[in-house]
């Protein structure tokens, strides 16, 4: 297993790819295995953003339904 040390960074500040903790923590997104994939973090991070979003929308509409309004007596 290579250590995160080892792997490339995408540094949002300057939208470079770095290998290793070339700059601070706050500025960089990662670790990704890859050169190519630190490339493409913008792409990755919205696309894993967009997920989250929905699932966690999802989640929040768990249990809402044409079923009743949630109140209890109403609901069977």
């Amino acid at each position: 297993m290579t250590s995160d040390a080892e792997k490339y960074w995408y540094n949002l500040t300057t939208g470079k790819v770095e290998r290793g903790f070339e700059s601070p923590a706050i500025d960089r997104a990662g670790p990704f295995d890859t050169e190519e994939e630190a490339a493409r973090a913008p792409q990755l991070l919205a696309e894993r953003s967009r997920a989250w979003a929905e699932e966690e929308s999802r989640e929040d509409s768990w249990g809402t339904g044409s079923r009743g309004t949630g109140t209890g007596a109403d609901d069977q």
